[in-house]
């Protein structure tokens, strides 16, 4: 005969035993997808480390990447900016005449700007791929710093790499120009060529030349966001962008003033002209659209993302 008491304590042990299993059961089904395995098509170790090689970098890894450049940047001596900025000034130069070459040797025909102007991009990839300071670059790389940490002394130390930068950057295609337009270097075709693509755009007024701007400072800044991750497209991608800029007629405020430092030197255009029509409202659209179209968003996107996973 059982006891009264065995009995009770049998049926509660019963009891608790169900109770546990229907709750291992709800929580199954309430259990969402990402807390366990997910389901992948790849199976061995070697497979997992080609697809987390073939993976996109993240945005979070790209603005590192080009934070980590602009705090170099920002802490490299005047002399050396200045020195890296006058060569990038004068490989820009080759801009000018690689597009008059090409545009020289091929015939007047509405379809010639489209290979011409592959020209434009030959002395980007020379101070790009050959690491020397070029103004426009900066207006993403060393505000990055800047915009993470808001006071005076980065914000003096981008003054001062942008001063020294886009001065010698100025010099060097003016010296470039000067060469070219004042030494009998080419024959009279190639030298009256290079004037024609020089003209081009600079009867726009002032808003347009600021619009145009701003669309060519935003491609840079968009174009070194865009290196980091490119590994060997790296050329491709400068290419791709400064040939858009090129046919675009968007302005260039190093790779522009180098036009129009070639007519100045000649006597097809004035100082004056050049800095109220070309100058100012070029650096004023290459700033907007390299730090606010490029710099501030995708700082935006990075330091919300980043508040996401924190509130996780």
């Amino acid at each position: 005969m059982l006891c009264p008491i065995g009995i009770a304590a049998f049926g509660s042990q019963n009891c608790l035993f169900t109770l546990g299993t229907i709750h291992m059961a709800v929580a199954a089904k309430l259990r969402k997808p990402e807390d366990g395995p997910q389901p992948s098509a790849v199976s061995t170790l070697a497979e997992k480390k080609q697809a987390a090689e073939r993976a996109a970098i993240s945005a979070n890894v790209v603005y590192e990447a080009i934070r980590r450049e602009g705090e170099e940047e920002l802490k490299r001596p005047s002399a050396a900016l200045a020195w890296s900025g006058l060569a990038a000034g004068l490989a820009m130069g080759f801009s000018l005449v690689a597009e008059g070459l090409l545009a020289a040797h091929l015939p007047e025909s509405v379809w010639r700007p489209l290979i011409s102007k592959l020209g434009y991009s030959v002395g980007f990839l020379m101070a790009i791929l050959g690491r020397q300071q070029l103004y426009t670059e900066n207006t993403l790389t060393v505000i990055l710093p800047l915009l993470l940490r808001k006071n005076l002394a980065t914000f003096f130390a981008v003054a001062r790499l942008w001063a020294i930068v886009l001065f010698s950057n100025l010099l060097g295609a003016f010296l470039f120009a000067l060469c070219i337009g004042k030494i009998a270097m080419f024959n009279p075709h190639v030298q009256q060529t290079l004037l024609s693509v020089s003209q081009e755009g600079s009867a726009d007024g002032f808003g347009v030349v600021l619009m145009r701007s701003v669309f060519a400072g935003w491609l840079i800044a968009l174009m070194v966001w865009l290196l980091p991750g490119a590994e060997s497209s790296r050329v491709g991608i400068i290419i791709i962008i400064t040939y858009l800029i090129g046919l675009g007629g968007f302005h260039h405020i190093v790779a522009g003033s180098n036009k129009n430092f070639f007519l100045v030197v000649t006597g097809l255009e004035s100082w004056g002209h050049y800095l109220l029509r070309f100058f100012l409202p070029t650096l004023a659209g290459n700033i907007i659209g390299g730090v606010s179209l490029v710099a501030f968003l995708n700082h935006a996107q990075v330091v919300s993302g980043k508040g996401d996973k924190n509130a996780a």
